[in-house]
Parts: structure tokens; C-alpha cells; sequence
């Protein structure tokens, strides 16, 4: 049985909800998150759901979001999601193991879990004191003040990395070439399959101009790379892809909360980074790293914001005009090994049909990567 720690990570799982087969928990950040583990017992479960409906006030999706984890599956049936309650199925108690509500002999141990805004564990009780947990809740800060002092995401914002003329070369590459619709990566049996859905509202544009490859290239082995070394102390010999992807305020372009290596055909990524192309003609569409609070992100024109691609997060929708963006990922050679090792479990491309939301990272079928 796992113990948990106050401090410590929250672990991550997928699991069956109500509207969603393949729920990702590692993508829920940015608000505090309350799972219930309640008892077999139906009499002593509808005592905990009694003392939660008289305190359906404080659960709310954007300040505490509840997810009751129910093992049996009549009572998952009968279970109806609202704003700040969810539900997971665990017919086989792994999320209850993961958490240590469930011993490997079944013995099971009814208890609380709250979860910071930065999934980290905040507390456990046991469901005998769900009076004095609500209690608790109410005493709780808004989310983005749950540290007590403002939090700044472990990104870099490195500006002057493009010249102004070549990232309108880049754009006028895009207008001229057009660009596709972008999918994401979700791992599906063993498989890394890339699927198109309401994710992301985004269109990439792959650049075959060799030369134009190689400027792009030489600017960021020369201008960004001695930064990174500089603030991650990590040496990047690899990029993977070469594409200018669009966002606009017709589609409303945006790409939600996401991590970008979760997948057997992503695991390689270390690092994102993000160019913007023309950051002054357009509204909107920053970067959020919701384990770290609202805050957004915008390097200027030409800059380049670089950061783990196990953080969580999402581009913003934007409101007014389209924004411009160079988006490669950059890793080792020790990621080199793992994308050699993987790439057999891709499969491309991306069906046309929508999926549901899960772990996502995204879709990448441009050519193989470059070693600098």
C-alpha cells in the first residue's frame, strides 16, 4: 500500500469517467482536486455522500474539484458528473491501490485525498472526518494564492533567437505552402496514434525549403542553445521538426492542457520551445502552465519561450488576428535512443473521427530529426 505525503507528488492515472473512457488525471492542474475513496459499505457511503451534498457549495470546477473513485459498477451507473464532481470507475482497484485506499488483499481504507493546485499532496483523512475535511476546504486560499507567494513556471524567455526578417520569411513560407490540420498523440494499447479532435484548433505547415531549414537551424544551435545549457545545465544535440503552425481567432486556435511526453512515441521530447513569429498582430494565444497559476507567457517577436515538455501546459485561444509560431522539440542523444527504440509504435496518420481527451502531446509526422 502506497503511502502518500504531504508535499509530495500526486500520482498520475487514466481512468474511466462518465464521459470519458481515458481521463488523464496529470492534466487537471490549476485548481484544487478532492478524490474520495468511500467504503463498499452502502449505508456508511451514503452517510459520506450525505455530509458532501449538504457542502456542494464549495466544489466548484474553477476553485475544488471533487472525484469520487466507486469500484462497483451499479453504482458508477448511477452516479450523474455536475460542475466540481466527477467520477472515476476502478472495478479493479488500481487508482485505489495507487493511492492507498485499497490494500493488495482488498482490505480497504476509506479515506480523503486533497490535492494541491500543482499536484502536490496537500492531506489525507480519513472519510470518518468528512466534517472537519469541509471544514478545512473552507479555509482554503483561492488557487492561485494556495503557496502564499506568486509562482513563476521553470520556463526560459529568450528574445532575438529569429531576426524579424526571417520570421517573415517564415510566415510568407506558411501563406505561401498552407498548412494542415494539427492532431495530437494518444497512446492506445501499447500504440502511439495520432487523431484529430476539438483538442487543438491549430494548422501546421512543414518546411521542406532546405535552406530555409538550415537558417532556421544554425539560429537556434547559436542563439537559444548556449541559454539552455546556461539556465538547465542540458547539452541539446537533436531537434525534431521543421514547422510554422498557425493559430487564429477564426477558429478560435488554441491547444488545451497537455503534456508532451507521455506517450511511447513521445517520450523522447525533453524540451518545447515556442517562436513566436509576429507577437504584436495578434490577441490571446499565450502559454499557461496551470501548475504554476494563471499566469501566461509570451516571448516578442522572434523570441523563443523554452521548457520541460513534462510540464503541463496550453495555448491559449486567440481572440483577435492569427498568430505565427516555430515549434520544435529539442533532446539528446539519450532521447535519440529511446526514439529509435519507440518509433515502431507510432502509427500515422491521423483518423479523421474525434477521440476523447487524454494524454496528449502533440502530433508530429514531419521528417526525422536533426543532429546539430
Amino acid at each position: 500500500m502506497q503511502q502518500l505525503r504531504p508535499g509530495g507528488p500526486t500520482p498520475f492515472f487514466v481512468g474511466q469517467t462518465q464521459a470519458n473512457p481515458t481521463f488523464s488525471f496529470a492534466n487537471v492542474a490549476g485548481r484544487y482536486l478532492l478524490l474520495g475513496f468511500p467504503p463498499s459499505d452502502a449505508k456508511a457511503r451514503d452517510g459520506v455522500f450525505g455530509v458532501v451534498g449538504r457542502n456542494m457549495d464549495l466544489l466548484k470546477d474553477e476553485h475544488v474539484a471533487c472525484f469520487f473513485v466507486l469500484r462497483d459498477e451499479e453504482s458508477f451507473a448511477k452516479a450523474r458528473d455536475r460542475s466540481g464532481m466527477r467520477w472515476f470507475f476502478d472495478p479493479e482497484g488500481k487508482i485505489g491501490r495507487l493511492y492507498g485506499a485499497l490494500a493488495e488483499d482488498g482490505a480497504e481504507t476509506p479515506m480523503w485525498v486533497l490535492v494541491d493546485p500543482s499536484l502536490r499532496v496537500l492531506f489525507s483523512l480519513p472519510m470518518s472526518q468528512t466534517e472537519q475535511l469541509f471544514q478545512r476546504l473552507r479555509a482554503l486560499p483561492p488557487p492561485d494564492d494556495h503557496a502564499g507567494v506568486p509562482l513563476h513556471a521553470p520556463v526560459m524567455i529568450t528574445p532575438r533567437v529569429f531576426p524579424p526578417e526571417l520570421c517573415r520569411r517564415l510566415i510568407a513560407y506558411y501563406e505561401t505552402e498552407g498548412g494542415q490540420p494539427s492532431g495530437v498523440m494518444r497512446e492506445r494499447n501499447g500504440k502511439t496514434i495520432g487523431v484529430l479532435d476539438d483538442f487543438k484548433k491549430r494548422r501546421d505547415c512543414t518546411i521542406e525549403d532546405e535552406a530555409l531549414r538550415r537558417e532556421t537551424y544554425a539560429a537556434i544551435k547559436y542563439r537559444l542553445l548556449p541559454e539552455l545549457m546556461k539556465a538547465f545545465r542540458f547539452e541539446v544535440t537533436r531537434i525534431e521538426r521543421y514547422i510554422v503552425a498557425r493559430y487564429d481567432a477564426q477558429d478560435g486556435g488554441w491547444f488545451r492542457p497537455h503534456r508532451d511526453n507521455l506517450t511511447s512515441g513521445t517520450a523522447h521530447r525533453q524540451f518545447a520551445c515556442s517562436i513566436n513569429l509576429n507577437a504584436e498582430e495578434f490577441e490571446g494565444g499565450d502559454l499557461r502552465f496551470p501548475e504554476y497559476g494563471a499566469r501566461t507567457y509570451r516571448p516578442p517577436t522572434g523570441g523563443a519561450v523554452v521548457f520541460s515538455c513534462s510540464l503541463l501546459h496550453e495555448a491559449t485561444p486567440v481572440t483577435k488576428g492569427t498568430r505565427f509560431a516555430f515549434l520544435p522539440f529539442l533532446y539528446d542523444e539519450k532521447g535519440e535512443e529511446i526514439r529509435l527504440r519507440n518509433q515502431h509504435l507510432i502509427v500515422v496518420p491521423a483518423p479523421p473521427e474525434p477521440e476523447p481527451e487524454t494524454e496528449d502531446a502533440e502530433l508530429d509526422a514531419s521528417a526525422p530529426p536533426a543532429h546539430f
